[in-house]
């Protein structure tokens, strides 16, 4: 066994280890954000998203504009964010077209250069940048929707319809930031597999410490409790 075969099926051992860790911390992490929400971020924010709708539903002759622009923005960064991803999707796509483009095949990458390993590189980064732009198409059609049920005149909207489409809106927001960690992780992937191996621990440490929470949630009675009259959002 030489080192040339060594350095061309290095990747059939590193990169699916480096995916498997990933496909494994994030499902831990939807098992606790299911049985345990209050333990992981996304919980800790959607508690809070609930009682800023709340609030924003139950106090009268309250200001439509400042909860509107909330939205907006959070509309913005996820129309914003799917516009980047899209026209990644296009400058992957017309690279795979180039059939007579051999960046990426050097020989310093210590891993498969051969013509087919690189289009399965680009195919797997192309997946999750569009998946990652669907995501977000999904969190800005779900925010929009809150700001039509939040701006609807003399009507009596059920705070529940509000509370789904805002936290919908966060999760798919959620979902198309973690397909954008793939595709980071599967950047490195054309660098060689090594890199792309020690990208996948140092993502999971990272994101380990940065999903988990240790706070009390907020409650309506004690962390936004207010006077009437300072009170319109």
């Amino acid at each position: 066994m030489n080192m040339k075969f060594h350095k061309e099926y290095l990747d059939l051992v590193l990169v699916p280890s480096g995916l498997l860790i990933m496909f494994v911390y994030h499902l831990f992490l939807l098992y606790k954000y299911v049985n345990q929400p209050h333990s992981t971020v996304m919980g800790f924010e959607n508690n809070d998203k609930r009682i800023w709708v709340e609030r924003i539903m139950q106090v009268d002759k309250r200001d439509v504009g400042t909860a509107l622009t909330v939205l907006q923005s959070n509309t913005t960064a996820a129309t914003f964010l799917a516009s980047v991803c899209l026209t990644l999707c296009s400058l992957i796509g017309a690279w795979i077209a180039n059939s007579s483009n051999i960046f990426f095949q050097s020989q310093l990458i210590y891993g498969d250069t051969r013509p087919i390993a690189i289009s399965i590189k680009y195919i797997c980064l192309l997946t999750c940048f569009l998946l990652a732009f669907s995501c977000f198409v999904q969190s800005a059609r779900h925010f929009v929707h809150a700001n039509y049920l939040i701006s609807t005149p003399d009507s009596f909207v059920p705070v529940s319809s509000v509370e789904l489409a805002v936290i919908r809106g966060g999760d798919f927001w959620s979902l198309g930031l973690r397909a954008l960690y793939f595709a980071l992780d599967l950047l490195l992937w054309f660098f060689g597999p090594i890199p792309m191996f020690i990208c996948s621990l140092a993502m999971v440490m990272v994101l380990s410490y940065l999903d988990s929470n240790s706070r009390p949630l907020h409650t309506m009675g004690s962390q936004f409790h207010m006077p009437k009259r300072g009170f319109n959002l």
